[in-house]
């Protein structure tokens, strides 16, 4: 290698990583350094890297089924970075990475693209998992629980809840798995909160079948919660089939879901990241509402929190989906994810 080449190699600038100029861009956005401004420690810095990470495949996923959309109903505006808006999304990305929502990491955050017809630019929206939930309980809670017990009750096992009253200094619970491979059929669950040092602050909260049921998604998919579905052959609906479903694993999520979205939040915690993140979740009920009153006027409520995805041979064999038809099909798809990695993890 000649003198100069060598010597030009040398001055040659390293070039960032996609992910590190997206931390760069996040950076820029938002104010950084200075009383009252955000500092971004290292560990949040790799947590945005991530952000990056998967939001890049979300938009390329999304951006794929576009084009394989026929020309007559794909939408014009293109699932890239230049169309996303920066500043709404790195505030976002400020707030949850500071609490340590990590989207690689299971049942902790889904980024969903919304287009916003006023800007005609995507809006990034945030919907979290139960280990999301967790997380954003512990760090601005109120009176968290130093542990959970989660337990779901069969009608061949034993359960007795015990109040806490002038015989009992703290509310508790006897049960015994009469059975382990003869539980019979699934009534429901419970969950104890637990204090170390204060035991008769613990809670036990049982959630029965028709509790859980409640709760259950209006559009739920078979194939997560059991029941029927539509039989698909060569894209030809051919009547009904019964799905076994996953039952066991979705009492499981609803039962976290409910014990760590009901933790009160401690006034003297909230900051402006907390603040963002009441603002993400507004942002996806208006994005949800606004559907609702276009397609489902005068129907039952979508809850929007628990939507669950349509099965891919459905999808493939309706019309084409309008552009509000395409956001729900992703947001559907994207919560469906967490149902997928309960289910793994069984």
């Amino acid at each position: 290698m000649s003198t100069k080449t060598k010597k030009k190699n040398e001055l040659a600038p390293k070039k960032d990583s996609p992910s590190e100029r997206f931390t760069k861009a996040v950076m820029r956005e938002v104010p950084t350094g200075g009383q009252g401004n955000v500092v971004l420690s290292k560990f949040q810095k790799k947590l945005i890297q991530n952000y990056f990470i998967k939001l890049d495949g979300v938009l390329k996923e999304s951006e794929v089924k576009r084009l394989a959309k026929s020309e007559q109903y794909r939408d014009s505006l293109e699932y890239s970075w230049s169309n996303v808006n920066m500043n709404k999304l790195a505030q976002d990305v400020v707030a949850f990475s500071s609490v340590g929502l990590d989207p690689l990491q299971k049942n902790h955050i889904n980024p969903i693209p919304y287009k916003n017809n006023k800007t005609n630019q995507f809006d990034i929206t945030f919907i979290e998992g139960f280990v999301g939930l967790e997380l954003k309980a512990k760090k601005y809670g109120y009176d968290v629980p130093d542990d959970v017990n989660f337990q779901l009750k069969y009608s061949n096992d034993t359960f007795k809840l015990i109040k806490k009253d002038t015989n009992n200094k703290e509310e508790d619970f006897i049960f015994e798995i009469d059975d382990a491979f003869n539980r019979g059929e699934l009534e429901g669950g419970f969950y104890k909160k637990i204090y170390f040092d204060k035991p008769e602050k613990n809670e036990v909260v049982v959630l029965t079948r028709q509790d859980i049921e409640k709760r259950k998604p209006a559009y739920a998919s078979a194939e997560f919660w059991g029941g029927e579905k539509d039989k698909w052959v060569n894209g030809q609906k051919k009547g009904k089939e019964k799905v076994e479903g996953w039952e066991e694993e979705m009492f499981y999520k609803t039962l976290k879901r409910h014990c760590w979205g009901k933790i009160a939040i401690d006034s003297v915690k909230i900051d402006e990241n907390y603040h963002r993140m009441l603002q993400n979740d507004q942002d996806a009920v208006s994005n949800q509402i606004r559907k609702d009153v276009d397609e489902n006027a005068n129907k039952e409520y979508i809850d929007v929190e628990e939507l669950e995805v349509n099965e891919p041979e459905q999808i493939q064999s309706k019309k084409e989906l309008s552009e509000d038809e395409e956001n729900e099909r992703i947001l559907q798809e994207t919560l469906a994810q967490e149902n997928k990695q309960v289910k793994a993890n069984f």
